[in-house]
């Protein structure tokens, strides 16, 4: 059984400094500390990395790596999970989600 890397990527309507900090701080309350997370970080975007092939379209980065996709598919249906997206959603411009088997 495989490990599955989960990386979300958010781009906020509102940028600013709080906003960010408040995104970084619910992902810590809500996404951490789930059944099957072998690794969970959550970091915003370094501007002073800015070469061609870096893309600075987001604010916020959530990685999570979990034991297996079943955990994985058990988070996505977890009430602090959902309530993190009933919550935070409204302040999200785009989001984008890699999902990748790890070996």
């Amino acid at each position: 059984m495989s490990q599955l890397a989960h990386m979300v990527y958010f781009t906020l309507h509102d940028p600013s400094p709080d906003t960010v900090q408040g995104l970084v701080a619910a992902c810590h309350e809500y996404l951490s500390g789930h059944e099957g997370v072998v690794y969970f970080s959550v970091g915003t975007l370094n501007r002073e990395l800015s070469r061609p092939v870096n893309d600075l379209g987001y604010h916020v980065c959530l990685n999570v790596v979990f034991d297996s996709k079943e955990s994985h598919d058990k988070y996505q249906t977890e009430p602090r999970h959902l309530k993190f997206i009933e919550e935070q959603k409204p302040g999200w411009k785009q989001v984008r989600v890699f999902d990748s088997d790890l070996t």
